[in-house]
C-alpha cells in the first residue's frame, strides 16, 4: 500500500515500514483520545493503547484527520495535538469529504476509522463499543452510521458489544439485516460494554485469535458483499461496571435526558458524561478496561492475520 493509493492520505514512518514488511497493523480511533477522556490522561493512554499493540507485534495505526490531511498513524507531535487541541472536531465518514475539502481537522469515530483504516489496506481495527440503534428508535429514527458503514467496509473490528445506553436487542436485529457477521470471543451472550454481558445470545462463538483470522479468510474466500465482521470480546467480570449500578444511573440518566430535553447527536454525550460523574469515574474504568482487551485481542488477530500467505 502507497500514499498514492490513498488520496490525500499520509501514512506515519511506522506504518509504511509495517505495510513493506507486511507486518502486523492495527488501526485505533481517535475520538476517545480527543473527546473521551480527560486531559491530561487522554495522551496517556493513547500511548499505552499503541505500546499494546507493539508489546503484541504488530504496529499501531491511530487515525485522524489534520489540516485535511487523513493521517494513518501519527507520530509524537500529531499524537500530542490530537489529545490536546480542544477545537478538533468529530468525525464519521459523511464527515470526511468535507474536512478535507475545507482543510478541517478532526478525530475520527468508528465509521470515520473503518473507512480509512479499510480504505489504507488495514483489516483489524480495535475499539470500546460501537454506535447502534437508539432507544425510542421508532420515534426519533436515531441510528448510528457505524452500522451502515460496516455493512459495506470490509474490515474486521473487535469491541466489547454497542454502547449500553442504546438498544442491544434492536442493534443486533439491524446488524444481522445489515449482514454484519458477529462473533462472540470466548462468549455465548453479547458484551455490554460496561458490562460483561448484555444478556443477549451470538450466533457464533470463537476462543482463539487464530479462528478469527480463519473466518477473516473464509469472507474472502467466499467473496460478496464487502460487510465487515464484528469480534465481541467482553470486558472481564472482576473489572466490569457493578450490574446493579450500571443499571441504576442508566435509568437516571436516561430520565434526565428526557427532563432536560436532551435530543439527537447530544443525546451520546449526555448520557455517557452522567454515567461517568454518577458512577464516580467507575464507567470510564471499565471502558478502559475494555478498551484495553479489545487492543492485545485485535493484536493477535493482525497477527495470525498477516502469518497466512494470501493471493
Amino acid at each position: 500500500m502507497t500514499e498514492a493509493s490513498l488520496p490525500a492520505g499520509r501514512l506515519s514512518d511506522e506504518v509504511r515500514d509495517a505495510f513493506e514488511r507486511r507486518a502486523p497493523v492495527v488501526a485505533l480511533e481517535s475520538t476517545i483520545i480527543a473527546h473521551g477522556l480527560p486531559r491530561p490522561r487522554n495522551l496517556q493512554v493513547a500511548e499505552e493503547l499503541e505500546e499494546t499493540v507493539r508489546a503484541a507485534g504488530a504496529v499501531p495505526a491511530t487515525i485522524a484527520v489534520l489540516d485535511g490531511v487523513p493521517h494513518i498513524g501519527l507520530g509524537k507531535d500529531a499524537l500530542e495535538r490530537v489529545a490536546n487541541d480542544t477545537s478538533l472536531r468529530k468525525l464519521g465518514f459523511r464527515d470526511l469529504a468535507p474536512a478535507l475539502a475545507t482543510g478541517a481537522s478532526g478525530a475520527t469515530t468508528v465509521s470515520g476509522t473503518a473507512f480509512l483504516a479499510a480504505r489504507a489496506g488495514i483489516r483489524v481495527f480495535a475499539t470500546g463499543g460501537l454506535g447502534g440503534v437508539h432507544r425510542d428508535w421508532t420515534t426519533t429514527q436515531d441510528e448510528s452510521a457505524d452500522l451502515g458503514l460496516l455493512s459495506r467496509t470490509r474490515i474486521t473490528v473487535v469491541c466489547a458489544g454497542v454502547k449500553s445506553i442504546l438498544d442491544v436487542p434492536a442493534t443486533l436485529e439491524r446488524l444481522e439485516t445489515l449482514g454484519v457477521a458477529v462473533l462472540g470471543f470466548r462468549t455465548a451472550e453479547f458484551p455490554g460494554f460496561y458490562l460483561s454481558s448484555s444478556g443477549r445470545p451470538v450466533d457464533w462463538t470463537v476462543r482463539e485469535a487464530s479462528e478469527v483470522a480463519a473466518v477473516m479468510r473464509a469472507q474472502d474466500a467466499l467473496g460478496g458483499l464487502d460487510s465487515a465482521l464484528v469480534v465481541a470480546n467482553p470486558v472481564p467480570e472482576e473489572e466490569q461496571l457493578d450490574p446493579r449500578l450500571h443499571d441504576r444511573v442508566l435509568a437516571e440518566a436516561l430520565a434526565a435526558a428526557e427532563r432536560e430535553g436532551v435530543t439527537g447527536q447530544a443525546t451520546t454525550p449526555f448520557l455517557l458524561a452522567y454515567l461517568t460523574e454518577h458512577t464516580e469515574g467507575a464507567s470510564l474504568e471499565a471502558n478502559l478496561a475494555a478498551v484495553r482487551g479489545n487492543v492485545r485481542l485485535a493484536a493477535e488477530i493482525a497477527t495470525h492475520w498477516a502469518a497466512e500467505p494470501r493471493g
